[in-house]
């Protein structure tokens, strides 16, 4: 497995991500069920996107994320996101797609992290959808 294998695979899955994020309005990032809102799951993808860069691929989470409050702002923040985690996978060498590295939340290899990140994503797609039906 190498970037330029993976990489398309987590580009079809994020940039549909990234078009739904991009169709909803700023009155529907307060629509939540419980606790859970449409802002909220939007900023904590991209917060998870930076950890796993930082915790598995070794490109450091920036100082303090940036408070984001309108839909623009989550949407550069997503775009960032994105952008640093695929920065980070760009420098890997072959043999480290294979390479497992312990973390807080248990060893995995960076080709393991990024089908985890597009299971994240799509779970969360998958909360707004359902937010915004309610």
């Amino acid at each position: 497995m190498s970037f330029e294998t993976a990489v398309p695979v987590w580009n079809a899955l994020r940039e549909r991500f990234t078009k739904m994020a991009g169709g909803l309005t700023e009155q529907e990032l307060k629509l939540s069920i419980g606790e859970t809102s449409i802002e909220s799951l939007l900023y904590h993808t991209a917060e998870v996107e930076y950890m796993f860069a930082d915790w598995y691929l070794g490109k450091a989470m920036p100082a303090e994320l940036p408070k984001a409050g309108s839909l623009e702002e989550l949407l550069a923040l997503l775009d960032a996101s994105d952008a640093n985690l695929k920065e980070a996978l760009a420098e890997l060498t072959e043999e480290q797609w294979h390479t497992p590295v312990e973390s807080k939340m248990g060893a995995s290899t960076p080709l393991e992290v990024v089908g985890r990140l597009m299971y994240h994503a799509g779970i969360h797609a998958g909360q707004i959808a359902l937010i915004r039906k309610q």
